[in-house]
């Protein structure tokens, strides 16, 4: 029998709102992404030229706050950004990141990450690992016995 789902976190309707909004600028997105062993992400996105964008969604300050991991991400990306909804308190969010408001169905970016472009190698070992993964979830949503 199937059980039925749980509703959703308020960071995930961010990062869905984010999905949809990504997918608008023809980035695929997966969320909970493992960019390195002991590393996960909300949202990572790939390009079309292969560019690569982590995004982090925070629902509260606290959440914010709490979240002390974030700096390590940005060797995993070229564009990193904070995604939160339209009341959070953006003046909270380091200089030098990229802002998303989102909501639960869709987002808008208001300010641009500055680029710093991933080294040519670990791009590639990145995109191997973000295809792997997505076709390893596609796979189970097709047959969900695996």
């Amino acid at each position: 029998m199937d059980t039925p789902p749980r509703p959703l976190q308020p960071g995930q309707l961010i990062a869905r709102g984010v999905c949809r909004h990504l997918l608008s600028h023809d980035f695929v997105p997966i969320e909970e992404f493992s960019p390195a062993r002991g590393k996960r992400v909300d949202v990572m996105a790939l390009g079309p030229k292969g560019e690569i964008w982590v995004v982090e969604c925070k629902s509260s300050r606290a959440d914010f706050i709490s979240d002390a991991k974030w700096q390590g991400y940005l060797g995993w990306c070229d564009r990193y950004f904070w995604a939160v909804e339209a009341d959070f308190p953006a003046d909270l969010l380091p200089e030098g990141t990229g802002l998303i408001i989102a909501d639960a169905f869709d987002a808008e970016i208001l300010r641009m990450a500055p680029e710093t472009r991933l080294a040519p190698a670990r791009r590639s070992a990145l995109i191997r690992r973000f295809a792997r993964d997505a076709a390893r979830r596609l796979r189970r949503a097709c047959d969900p016995r695996l």
